[in-house]
Parts: C-alpha cells; structure tokens; sequence
C-alpha cells in the first residue's frame, strides 16, 4: 500500500499530515520551504551529474508562510507560499522522510527584507 495522507493541511506553522498507517507527522512550514525541491531552489543537474544552482532569494517571513495547498497525483503536494513561490512539489514519501528524520538545518537568524523598527 503507497503512503499517502489521508488528511493535510497548514496549522499554525506546521504543516500537518496524517498518513493512511494512522501515523501523525507536524513539519515546521520554515523547514519545508528551506528544502523546496524545484530547480530555483535547489537547483537542478546536467547531463554530467554537475549542480547548476541559482543565487538564493532574501528569504521573507511571507516565505515562511503557506496560503493553501493542493495534491499533485497520487504522490505529492503543491505549497502555495504567501510570498508567490509556488514551484515546488513536495513528494510525500520526502514529508514522511523528513517528519521521521528531521534534517539539520541552521537556524533561519533574519528577514532580510523586513523594515526595521
């Protein structure tokens, strides 16, 4: 039986998913956008395996923020972020990856575009 979740939806800021084992998983929303998979963030390969790689876009608190999501086949989710990104399509087996087996990632210290008050 493929792992798909039964119910998902952003709470607060998690993502939480319910799978269809009845396994619960709440991943934070500033982890899943750090690890969008589409080719603007994490790049994409050539024929020769090399990673080509764009400059990182200032990352906002609306990055962090998702507006609504929308299943993709039977195999993943789109996220629709409040700052337009919307490219990424998050494999479920990835989000049931990362639940299990949090990646270490380094803490995000500021918001660039942000005023200062």
């Amino acid at each position: 039986m493929a792992l798909v979740p039964k119910m998902l939806q952003v709470l607060g800021e998690e993502l939480a998913v319910v799978w269809s084992d009845g396994a619960e998983s709440y991943l934070p929303l500033t982890t899943v956008r750090r690890l969008c998979p589409c080719a603007g963030c994490s790049g994409e390969r050539d024929l020769l395996g090399r990673l080509a790689k764009p400059p990182g876009k200032p990352l906002t608190r609306e990055s962090f923020q998702a507006v609504s999501t929308v299943p993709v086949g039977g195999y993943a989710v789109q996220i629709f972020w409040a700052d337009g990104h919307s490219d990424g399509l998050f494999p479920y087996v990835k989000l049931r990856e990362w639940a299990e087996h949090p990646p270490d990632l380094p803490p995000v210290s500021a918001f660039p575009l942000l005023p200062v008050r």
